[in-house]
């Protein structure tokens, strides 16, 4: 967690003269601070659950909030939240900007909008984190404790009241199960690789870049399949309790085996190491 810390605070510092620059180098600076705090994230999640996997002290599965605390109990962990508030905001702001202005050149097909609306939907996804930590840090209280799965279920609960509600919560289920494969077919395709400029990196440490995006999109994918699952279960039963969190699936995946949590645990882990890699060589359309 040291290791963490760490990195944080070299981040910190070595991006501050960015937000100086002008709007387009100020947004690259958010950008590339959002991936670094979104690696964060994703990488305490698989450290914590390979612990949980390998019995070892410390160890637990855990949600994206239940991380937020972890970093709190850092040593100064009310100003690494603060920053990890600050990286997961400039996410947002990315992710808003790619929806938007369209940086990406998705059109306006149907096709397009809906790319477009995903990019939306994730930074609102995220926004919900970072407000979160933001509050935590700003306050000292505990990083939204209960407050995600607490959250979703009321969403849930509210969808399943209305007419054709559970055909409503069924075919959401579907939406997350789709971004699950499609997690998977980016890993395997090698199309989360245009993100990353590997030319800056020897040919070595480039196929080990690209191995690790491959291993931890495919992790992501199968707990988004699993989240999915959740949901279509919570449409099935008509019961918003069903519709559970990462926390949930990884003590579903242990269910079947420590083996099995920790192939996927890893793969958290290679994710939240190559989105690190991806704030360190970026590569951004439209700015």
């Amino acid at each position: 967690m040291q290791v963490v810390s760490s990195f944080l605070m070299a981040l910190s510092s070595s991006f501050a003269p960015g937000l100086q620059a002008s709007a387009s180098s100020g947004l690259r600076t958010l950008a590339r601070f959002g991936f670094a705090a979104k690696g964060i994230v994703y990488l305490l999640l698989g450290i914590l659950a390979v612990l949980a996997a390998t019995g070892s002290r410390g160890g637990r599965t855990a949600d994206k909030q239940q991380v937020l605390q972890t970093i709190q109990n850092m040593p100064l962990g009310r100003w690494l939240l603060g920053l990890v508030a600050l990286g997961l905001a400039g996410y947002v702001v990315w992710r808003l900007t790619q929806a938007f202005r369209d940086t990406e050149n998705k059109g306006h097909d149907a096709k397009g909008l809906a790319q477009r609306a995903s990019f939306a939907f994730s930074g609102l996804i995220y926004a919900g984190l970072a407000y979160y930590a933001g509050k935590a840090a700003f306050e000292n209280t505990a990083a939204g404790a209960g407050s995600g799965g607490n959250t979703r279920q009321s969403v849930v609960a509210t969808l399943l009241e209305q007419p054709y509600g559970q055909w409503l919560v069924g075919a959401a289920a579907l939406g997350v199960i789709g971004a699950g494969l499609y997690q998977i077919y980016r890993a395997y395709s090698g199309s989360f690789a245009k993100h990353v400029n590997s030319s800056q990196l020897p040919a070595s440490q480039q196929r080990l870049v690209h191995r690790m995006g491959q291993v931890g999109y495919t992790a992501r994918g199968v707990v988004w399949g699993i989240l999915g699952y959740f949901l279509l279960q919570a449409a099935r039963h008509a019961n918003p309790n069903e519709a559970q969190d990462t926390e949930a699936a990884f003590d579903w995946l242990g269910a079947m085996g420590p083996g099995v949590l920790l192939v996927v645990a890893l793969g958290f882990v290679c994710y939240g190491l190559y989105m690190l890699v991806r704030a360190k060589y970026p590569i951004l359309h439209g700015v």
